[in-house]
């Protein structure tokens, strides 16, 4: 194939796909077998993937096959079927199938869908957010070190990844005190006549303004790339000869400066908390089970380095064999980061073969994938285990007081049972403007940031400032959404509980509101401060009027504040985001002819609105894409009085 390995768009949904939907919405397995038998015949010998879907068409399951005819056959055999798999089965109104290639291009479209439409009967990894990297840039004379997620587009090398963005920072400190880049962006740099803080601190070797030659900058930068590759023996020693070198030409100031920076060397590799001696790039996973519950846990070391440990907890995970869940872990896992050349896993995997194939063809290279049983590799899955055993204590523990949390709160506001969604809701913005709504979401699992929603108060009726008229166009909003998509209440997106930041006329408007809209089932609880605001000291009000408190030191109250500042918190963010977007609109989009090119180009050069409204009319010449004509508009609009 043409394609790039790694290409989101290596698979073509549209040359080979076959469906059929099916009526009726009620579990059904006759019907669900019947609507698998009508595709059968259409289905040919040949690897692939399928998708079954429910009547209204959502994704219940992928999965793939070395020959479709015989794997889709199979479900028809209801009887040999997993629990699991009958309730899928007696759902399934669909079937779309996508073939392949080969068996290992279906286990890598498999885990490219799983990703897209996280199926309720597929082992899910929930903390897919994307890894953070380290990036070396290459696209400017003097190469900028940064934190990057997502789409490699940016021409540099990438350096990870990294298991949290604390550990890429810290990565980064160490970098700037050891090799002085630069870390500003390109239009702070391109506008700097005097070095920065961070040449102050001796972090930063100031190329800005010509405190460092392209040169020297450049060994810098290849020193850099060596330290990130593993090779720091070899700037340890270079930097050892430097000192050397200028302590013998008596030059002590600049010998002390390559002392300093041995000193940040060594530092950083006595705080390396995992020994990986002896493997330079690899994986390590290890999992752990216990009480229906499975942890992982992953190393990242690259270049002999411990660029993080992260514990993971994939979801949908009953009644399938360990080795399975590790083998779909896995395969979700380098569908976002690109294989090692080695990765050592605690057990044999399911279709181990298979993986190694799949990991080897997206790599563009040769992936080993092994269970060593000895020397240093056996000790770092050991090591492994015991951290993927404590993540998983720990996390049992966790989930064992968050139950016990919600328990009393179902009981505090007399809830059916504990609550599962918790939606908590709060305003933000000043004087009336750039108004804002934020809705959180918690659970037994904690926050739910991935369902966290921004609402921009938008209608013309609702008055700058109008907190009850905010609240009324959110909650409309979100729950005849909800309404229109999930009438029967079957997705889990409907909350057990509404907690609204405010009280007893912020409770009762809400649920006027939610009563207009025949929504009468859903609880409704404010949370307002006691007197002269004191935290500690909330009333909890109903919408029957009843209020009530917690005494002080309460574990539920500590609860239900933590909830409402999560939201009072997003909600702040959400409007300050709005009013910088404003303020920078402000400024440039009333200059006639400024368009959003123009605009952009202008941003990128200046850094900020203030900075072009500052600049002068030969600064103002030297950007991008505007004419000596342009740049006398935009300075005599600023600047009307010449």
């Amino acid at each position: 194939m043409s394609e790039r390995p790694d290409s989101p768009d290596r698979f073509s949904e549209e040359k080979q796909t076959y469906a059929v939907r099916g009526e009726g919405a009620a579990p059904d397995i006759e019907a669900g077998v019947a609507a698998i038998r009508n595709v059968l015949k259409t289905l040919p010998q040949r690897p692939g993937v399928y998708r079954m879907t429910d009547v209204r068409g959502d994704v219940l399951y992928v999965g793939k096959a070395r020959s479709l005819k015989n794997r889709v056959t199979n479900y028809t055999q209801v009887a040999r079927l997993p629990k699991r798999l009958s309730r899928m089965v007696a759902q399934t109104r669909g079937l779309t199938v996508v073939t392949t290639n080969t068996e290992a291009e279906a286990l890598l479209l498999e885990a490219q869908l799983i990703k897209r439409f996280r199926p309720p009967y597929n082992v899910l990894l929930r903390d897919d957010k994307s890894f953070p990297f380290i990036l070396l840039r290459e696209d400017h004379a003097f190469p900028r070190v940064q934190l990057h997620r997502g789409a490699r587009r940016a021409k540099g090398q990438y350096f990870g990844p990294f298991a949290g963005a604390g550990a890429v920072r810290q990565t980064l400190t160490a970098l700037q005190k050891l090799f002085l880049l630069r870390s500003c962006t390109d239009s702070f740099f391109s506008n700097r006549t005097r070095p920065c803080l961070l040449h102050q601190i001796k972090r930063c070797s100031a190329p800005c303004v010509d405190r460092i030659s392209a040169e020297d900058y450049a060994e810098l930068v290849a020193d850099a790339a060596d330290f990130l590759a593993g090779k720091s023996t070899k700037v340890q020693q270079k930097l050892g000869q430097q000192m050397a070198v200028a302590a013998e030409a008596m030059d002590y100031e600049l010998a002390a400066v390559y002392r300093d920076r041995l000193k940040s060397l060594t530092f950083i590799q006595g705080t390396q908390a995992i020994n990986a001696e002896g493997v330079e790039d690899a994986d390590v996973f290890a999992l752990a089970g216990k009480q229906g519950h499975i942890g992982i846990q992953a190393f990242f070391i690259r270049g002999g380095q411990n660029w993080g440990h992260r514990a993971f907890f994939p979801t949908h995970t009953a009644d399938v064999p360990e080795e399975e869940v590790l083998t779909a872990f896995m395969m979700q896992f380098y569908e976002e980061v690109p294989p090692p050349r080695l990765v050592l896993v605690d057990r044999a995997l399911a279709e181990a073969e298979l993986v190694t194939e799949a990991l080897s063809e997206k790599a563009g290279r040769k992936v080993v994938v092994k269970t060593p049983q000895r020397g240093e590799q056996k000790r770092l899955l050991a090591q492994a285990t015991r951290n993927a055993e404590e993540a998983l204590d720990r996390r049992l523990a966790e989930g064992a007081t968050q139950n016990r949390l919600l328990k009393e709160v179902g009981e505090l506001f007399e809830l059916d049972g504990p609550p599962n969604r918790i939606e908590i809701y709060d305003n933000s913005h000043i004087m009336g403007t750039n108004m804002v709504g934020a809705m959180v979401v918690a659970g037994p699992e904690g926050f739910r940031s991935g369902q966290y929603r921004k609402f921009n108060i938008k209608r013309p009726e609702t008055a700058p400032g109008d907190d009850f008229a905010m609240m009324r166009e959110v909650l409309e909003r979100r729950f005849s959404r909800l309404e229109s998509e999930d009438p029967d209440r079957t997705s889990g997106e409907w909350p057990d509980l509404l907690l609204i930041d405010g009280g007893k006329g912020q409770v009762s408007a809400v649920y006027k509101v939610m009563e207009e809209m025949g929504v009468q089932d859903v609880p409704i609880v404010g949370i307002s401060k006691g007197p002269d605001r004191n935290a500690g000291r909330e009333h909890f009000h109903l919408p029957d009027g009843r209020e009530s408190m917690l005494p002080p030191g309460s574990p539920v109250l500590f609860y239900l504040q933590r909830l409402r500042d999560e939201a009072h918190r997003f909600a702040i963010g959400a409007h300050r985001a709005k009013r910088s977007a404003s303020t920078i609109k402000s400024a440039l989009d009333d200059v006639p002819g400024i368009g959003p090119a123009r605009k952009k180009a202008l941003l990128m050069h200046f850094g900020t609105a203030k900075s072009v409204r500052g600049a002068g009319l030969e600064d103002l010449q030297r950007a991008p894409g505007i004419s000596e004509a342009m740049a006398r508009h935009i300075y005599d609009h600023f600047h009307p009085s010449g």
